[in-house]
């Protein structure tokens, strides 16, 4: 049974992949499967996961296009590790990075960690200064903002159990770390950047000008909170994602 299972969405992904896999191939820890679910690509994406000849990379294809958090899922209900971690597939690893984790995780005795990553532009140049880790990361502070990056963190599914990607949400990611942070204290900080983050131009765009309400409804559909709560929150996380992101691109 493999140490650590890592989890991978992959839709039209072509462009980045051989990259991400050097990323993933070079770790100086080795005790891994690798979980890949392709999201009915129409791109050449499948033909060059089928190449990687390494039996640690499974390849699980979707039946039916359901977005990154459902493909998320048909590889979490097949990870078989101890540790759990997430890396999309235009997003890099340091070669460090699953060894410092795991290092970490059992020192610390965390059921969840994260760690510092490079904020970069489509060519992986660093654009803004690193996202740090640097506060314990709770449900109730995270309600605020979402400090947890999937390409950066690790959860002790031994401990916590697996935690799955809600249906229905364009946040799910958020959705999934405040509902594991229900069930622990804490979440714990690994103050080393050991991550590289593609931030896609229209990406960030999208983000200041059409989730707002996604957002809103992590709180009153997801959390349960009345109106006015999640009003709150909401406000919360537009000014505080204001300011994680705006001096990107100006």
């Amino acid at each position: 049974m493999p140490e650590v299972s890592i989890i991978t969405p992959v839709y039209n992904s072509a462009k980045f992949l051989e990259e991400t896999y050097q990323s993933v191939i070079n770790q100086t820890f080795t005790d891994w499967q690798w979980l890949i679910t392709d999201d009915c690509s129409i791109d050449n994406s499948v033909e060059i996961i089928k190449k990687w000849n390494d039996p640690r990379i499974i390849l699980i294809q979707a039946e039916k296009n359901g977005g990154a958090g459902h493909a998320r899922n048909l590889s979490l209900e097949k990870a078989a590790g101890r540790f759990i971690t997430f890396l999309d597939a235009d997003d890099l690893w340091d070669p460090n990075f699953l060894e410092e984790m795991v290092g970490f995780m059992k020192r610390e005795s965390a059921e969840l960690a994260y760690s510092n990553y490079a904020r970069c532009d489509e060519n992986m140049v660093p654009q803004i200064e690193d996202f740090k880790a640097d506060k314990v990361v709770t449900f109730d502070n995270l309600l605020k903002t979402c400090r947890l990056s999937l390409l950066s963190s690790m959860y002790d599914s031994h401990r916590v159990g697996k935690e799955f990607f809600p249906v229905g949400s364009k946040r799910e990611d958020h959705v999934m770390w405040l509902n594991l942070l229900k069930k622990i204290p804490e979440g714990k900080p690994l103050p080393k950047t050991l991550a590289k983050y593609r931030m896609h131009a229209s990406s960030v765009s999208r983000k200041k000008t059409n989730i707002m309400k996604d957002q809103y409804l992590v709180y009153r559909d997801f959390m349960n909170f009345s109106t006015l709560k999640s009003m709150y929150y909401t406000a919360n996380w537009a000014i505080n994602g204001f300011k994680k992101y705006s001096k990107f691109f100006n």
